[in-house]
């Protein structure tokens, strides 16, 4: 488990002896192709969604899904005799492929339906969307044929759990082994900890758990007043803590308590790792949840922020009443914090320290193995621990110390992996906020997106804030936070590692 949770990959086995002399590339186009026509499948919905609506996309999706399972069947036919297991380079460029190609397909739809939408801005809205980012370029979302809305939260959807896990479930009927698959994208102690005997089941058993906590989303949400498409796209975004909505004023929009509190009560579910509701599901016990070194800090911190950001609003006089400060501040420093994107009011006229805070918290908050993105708490956990331990090795140098995280000693191996990565985390925030602000962009939305991007949140500050979005950033400025967010959702080193020599090296 724990060489998973040092950078998102296992240390040992990427060491050059273990490295194959060369990586073929075609059992991953092999696999890659069966991807692509589950992408193509999943646009039947949104189809019989525009034939429901009778809107204007209706032809979109038609030859979207045809043109996109054919290419994705000739890619399996053509590769056909190299089906063989994936190797753990073959299941890291699998994943790189599948989260920069399905984008592309994805902007078919986009590019079909809206008028003037350029590849740039379809590519950032499907990369945003099956990252679960929630940035958008897209202005006049009440506007939209139904079945776009649909369209862009399935994506969201689709990339909440993984759709390269949803292959590794699938991919078994066709004889095709998916474990390198499973370990090279999903993020935190899940990679090693075998929740089921074949990996295959635990997909499966994961997917399960997701598709019924959306359905409760769901229902939750048309009992607090939504209609039923609302509910359907909100359900479809908060569970994969995305943020997209079907309006441009978000919850906003609604103006509801209780639509807000069933928004809230389902992102901190899916804030938790969901291998935590797996085993919780399976041996029906709160034991699981229990033994999860994250679910307490994840609680906590969110408690106290929620209540600390209220009174700092009620004290500075945002809101005339501690009531009306809680609801607000509660709303959306959980969606923020859970990297969701949400807002139910423009925060960014709040003081400055309130939405700072809450994009500090959208760093570290959700836990691993959850839809959530940034560094996750169980590393934000370790550094903590990791810095007291170098506190006790100043005062006594010759005392032999260890990391522990409830009663567990972390290797060091672990320890030095993970700072490895909060230095990478650090580095790529940076470089993408100085080539925004190179490019012309002012200092404080460069370096929100750039948070915001980097941890799959959506929402920054100035341009890109709640009451905006990101449709006034240049083409140059667009493909920048897309490879953000592409690195934030992969955990950097899944995506960084194929650029690297020893990935190829004979």
């Amino acid at each position: 488990m724990w060489n998973r949770i040092a950078g998102g990959k296992d240390l040992q086995s990427c060491s050059l002896g273990l490295l194959p002399r060369v990586v073929r590339p075609f059992p991953v186009v092999h696999v890659l192709g069966p991807v692509i026509v589950l992408l193509g499948l999943s646009m039947l919905l949104p189809l019989a969604v525009a034939h429901l609506f009778a809107d204007a996309a209706r032809i979109a999706y038609d030859e979207s899904a045809a043109f996109t399972m054919v290419v994705g069947g000739l890619l399996w036919w053509a590769t056909r005799r190299y089906r063989s297991e994936l190797r753990i380079n073959h299941g890291y460029l699998l994943v790189a492929l599948t989260w920069t190609v399905l984008p592309a397909f994805a902007t078919l739809p986009l590019l079909l339906a809206i008028p003037g939408m350029s590849f740039t801005d379809a590519y950032f809205e499907t990369a945003s969307a099956m990252t679960t980012t929630g940035a958008t370029v897209i202005v006049g979302l009440d506007a939209l044929p139904a079945s776009i809305n649909v369209w862009r939260a399935m994506l969201q959807w689709l990339g909440g759990m993984g759709v390269v896990v949803l292959a590794v479930a699938i991919l078994p009927l066709l004889g095709v082994g998916g474990r390198q698959m499973f370990k090279a994208e999903t993020p935190g102690p899940m990679k090693e900890e075998k929740l089921s005997p074949r990996i295959a089941e635990t997909a499966k058993g994961l997917w399960a758990v997701y598709f019924a906590l959306t359905l409760l989303c769901l229902l939750a949400y048309r009992w607090a007043g939504m209609s039923w498409l609302d509910a359907l796209v909100h359900s479809f975004t908060t569970m994969p803590l995305g943020g997209y909505s079907t309006h441009d004023a978000s919850f906003a929009y609604f103006d509801s308590a209780a639509i807000e509190f069933v928004a809230v009560v389902f992102m901190l579910v899916a804030g938790v790792n969901f291998g935590t509701h797996f085993l919780a599901f399976r041996g029906r016990s709160l034991a699981p949840y229990r033994r999860d070194p994250e679910v307490l800090a994840f609680f906590v911190v969110l408690l106290l922020s929620c209540w600390g950001v209220a009174a700092y609003l009620r004290l500075t006089g945002a809101y005339p009443d501690l009531g009306t400060a809680a609801r607000y501040a509660t709303f959306n420093v959980i969606s923020i914090a859970t990297t969701t994107g949400y807002a139910s009011t423009d925060y960014s006229r709040w003081p400055l320290f309130a939405p700072l805070w809450m994009l500090v918290l959208c760093v570290f908050a959700s836990c691993s193995g959850s839809t959530g993105g940034g560094i996750k708490m169980i590393r934000a956990q370790l550094m903590w621990r990791n810095s007291l331990r170098l506190f006790t090795t100043l005062i006594h140098p010759h005392a032999q110390t260890v990391v522990k995280l409830r009663g567990r000693s972390i290797p060091n191996n672990v320890v030095f992996g993970m700072l490895a990565f909060m230095v990478m985390f650090g580095s790529t925030t940076l470089l993408a906020m100085l080539l925004l602000t190179a490019t012309g962009l002012d200092f404080l939305s460069a370096a929100t997106a750039a948070v915001a991007c980097v941890t799959n949140t959506g929402p920054g500050l100035g341009v890109v804030g709640p009451a905006g979005n990101y449709a006034s950033l240049t083409d140059l400025q667009k493909w920048v936070l897309t490879a953000t967010m592409l690195l934030g959702r992969l955990e950097l080193f899944t995506l960084i590692i194929v650029f690297t020599p020893a990935f190829w090296r004979r």
